[in-house]
């Protein structure tokens, strides 16, 4: 854009004054002069930061046969290209529809008020003939906005818009704030990219858009381990993008594959299973997967304690990361550093069990809680003395899951006949709250899968222990997780299996 490079009555770059609402509408306008001119059949608008990922979208809004549809997108939040209620005044109006059509609760093609940002016109209709983003239709007195402007067009025309949710089309960014720097922008955006990333392959840069290139750095940790089996080419691929897309650099560990564990390689090893463990939820064994989870974990921390690594993250292939990462994750680290808190372990993702009771807040730490029995190594931080005390419990002839062999080690673990087998129990955990990573999946979602649940039991590699929701619900219902009549701080009897149910997610 030449001169002026401002609008006359901004007062900064992020504020939509009338002039930059005007120039906005003019160039919407002039693309659908142009597109009319050359008789086009249709109009597809996309704003430059919403990405389109499903290669059938164009089609499928074609195949609605409507004058005016847009693509339900996604986001971070409950943030969507369209509206489902709208004032007098012409703002927003919230209704109960909204959130079903948008957490896809209701599917379909749906009459709405407002649609925005990505959306197409049939221009073969007539009443399109009539839609106009500037100038204002001449009774328009709501306020100076171009999609609100655009939305009383569609309504004087007695053109219905409409919004479609019956598949997956893409992804947009939550509106910037005012004060956002240009910085914030970018992960604003980056995030989008990466949310895209996990049931899509990478969406990839337009060769007319100018990237700069990234400079990878290790935030600050002496190393970051990325664990990851090898035959799961595909979560590596995913991961190595995404961690590119942050400008995060992690070594790739490869994890020690659980069902290519055979029994002479656990006698080698000298790997037991602790004597009375049994799965909380479906009350099986120790799989051999989760053996081979618990050695890919504990070949990181000898790796840390032999390399003298004094601050180290662990991330495992299957996390989604909570908006601005990278930042969050830093300002956290250096909070501890300011008050030098003694830590030996920090999780930035689990999943907490005993939800009834408050965590203890760190004083002086913003976003830091002393952790309590969880499950999950999703991701921690980790220091020298903290991976020291994990080897020195020498847990291969007594071992169990490494989510629960954790919560043992800092004393939270709610059987006792388990934390008999292990002294002392001193690990200083905590844990970032809120959490900084996520499972991609959870237990029955698409693209759910466990590579710990559905293996062999540690000690035949002929009796498999897929995974039975069926039987785990019957065993937690008769309240028969971690039983244990003579401890008082057994867990009771939990709610029915959501989403998040399995206690492994690996």
């Amino acid at each position: 854009m030449e001169e002026p490079q401002s609008y006359p009555d901004e007062i900064g770059p992020k504020h939509w004054s009338s002039f930059r609402f005007t120039h906005v509408m003019k160039l919407r306008q002039a693309a659908l002069r142009t597109a009319r001119e050359k008789w086009s059949d249709y109009i597809l608008f996309v704003d430059a930061d919403n990405l389109l990922t499903n290669p059938d979208t164009l089609n499928l809004l074609i195949a609605e046969n409507k004058t005016v549809v847009a693509p339900m997108l996604e986001s971070r939040s409950l943030y969507s290209n369209f509206w489902c209620g709208i004032t007098p005044q012409g703002y927003y109006r919230k209704t109960p529809d909204y959130a079903l059509i948008r957490e896809w609760k209701r599917l379909g093609c749906f009459a709405v008020p407002m649609v925005h940002s990505t959306f197409l016109i049939d221009l073969r209709k007539e009443a399109s003939d009539q839609l106009m983003f500037y100038p204002p239709h001449q009774d328009y007195t709501w306020t100076f906005d171009d999609i609100i402007v655009f939305a009383f067009s569609s309504r004087q025309a007695g053109i219905q818009m409409y919004i479609c949710n019956r598949e997956h089309y893409g992804f947009l960014p939550v509106p910037l704030k005012l004060h956002q720097t240009l910085q914030e922008d970018v992960e604003n955006f980056v995030h989008v990219t990466i949310e895209a990333m996990i049931d899509h392959p990478p969406v990839e840069p337009s060769q007319y858009v100018s990237i700069p290139r990234k400079h990878p750095d290790k935030m600050g940790f002496d190393e970051i381990f990325m664990i990851n089996l090898k035959r799961r080419k595909d979560r590596r691929d995913r991961m190595l993008q995404t961690l590119y897309e942050q400008e995060i650099a992690v070594k790739i560990v490869e994890a020690v594959d659980g069902k290519a564990l055979n029994t002479s390689q656990l006698k080698a090893l000298k790997i037991d299973m602790m004597p009375g463990y049994k799965d909380p939820y479906s009350s099986r064994p120790l799989t051999r997967g989760e053996i081979g989870c618990f050695l890919s974990h504990f070949y990181i921390w000898k790796e840390v304690v032999n390399r003298e690594l004094e601050k180290t993250l662990v991330i495992e292939d299957d996390v989604r990361f909570e908006h601005q990462f990278k930042r969050k994750l830093m300002k956290l680290m250096d909070d501890i550093e300011q008050v030098q808190l003694d830590w030996e372990l920090i999780y930035i993702g689990r999943k907490r069990i005993q939800v009834q009771r408050p965590e203890k807040a760190v004083p002086n730490v913003m976003n830091l809680v002393e952790a309590d029995y969880s499950y999950w190594t999703l991701g921690y931080a980790i220091s020298f003395e903290g991976a020291q005390k994990l080897i020195a419990a020498e847990p291969f002839s007594k071992m169990l899951p490494v989510d629960e062999f954790l919560p043992i080690m800092y004393n939270k673990h709610p059987v006792v006949k388990y934390k008999e087998y292990y002294e002392p129990r001193d690990l200083k955990a905590f844990s970032a709250e809120p959490l900084l990573v996520y499972p991609t999946h959870y237990t029955g979602q698409p693209g759910y899968l466990s590579d710990t649940e559905t293996s062999t039991i540690w000690d035949n590699e002929t009796v498999s222990t897929d995974w039975d929701r069926a039987r785990s619900w019957k065993s937690r219902q008769q309240g028969q997780i971690h039983s244990n009549a003579q401890n008082k701080d057994a867990l009771a009897p939990q709610p029915p299996l959501d989403e998040s149910s399995s206690r492994d997610e690996l």
